[in-house]
């Protein structure tokens, strides 16, 4: 465990309120080389599990198909903290890190679900619209589901 994880851990309910609040979370993969690749992206955070949408095809989709591990991670940037030295400035933040494994949704009535709630999260005046066929088709939802989890924070 970091150093700082010991005195600064977020509790269970301060890493669930981040992951609901914040708007955008970065989700790293491995791509067929072994590099990791990092995505910012719109997420829910639903049944303990992350989803993210997006197109169907892709590079991070190509990278989860090839190795489902995972990690992601959101952060809130809360203020400098000032010092009279430049080395002594800190950071006032909050943060999460996950460590999972990723999939594809393949059944609809899921991906569905995930939509309607990546809309209500942030175009809730669109909720309760239909999603045309088309749109459907071509968009794809990735489920990340929770491995590991840590969350520390610096006031």
């Amino acid at each position: 465990m970091q150093g700082r994880m010991k005195s600064h851990q977020l509790t269970e309910r301060q890493i669930e309120s981040l992951l609901i609040e914040e708007q955008v979370g970065r989700l790293a993969t491995l791509n067929a080389n072994g590099f990791p690749y990092i995505t910012p992206v719109h997420f829910i955070y639903f049944n303990r599990k992350i989803y993210i949408h997006g197109l169907i095809k892709g590079q991070k989709i190509d990278n989860i198909k090839n190795d489902k591990k995972v990690s992601f991670e959101v952060d809130k940037m809360e203020k400098f903290l000032m010092a009279e030295l430049p080395c002594d400035v800190n950071t006032e933040y909050l943060s999460v890190i996950i460590i999972g494994e990723a999939k594809m949704i393949d059944n609809e009535d899921e991906k569905i679900e995930a939509l309607k709630k990546i809309v209500e999260k942030y175009t809730p005046s669109l909720a309760g619209k239909d999603f045309p066929e088309k749109v459907l088709k071509a968009t794809g939802v990735i489920e990340v589901s929770v491995v590991e989890c840590t969350g520390k924070f610096y006031k």
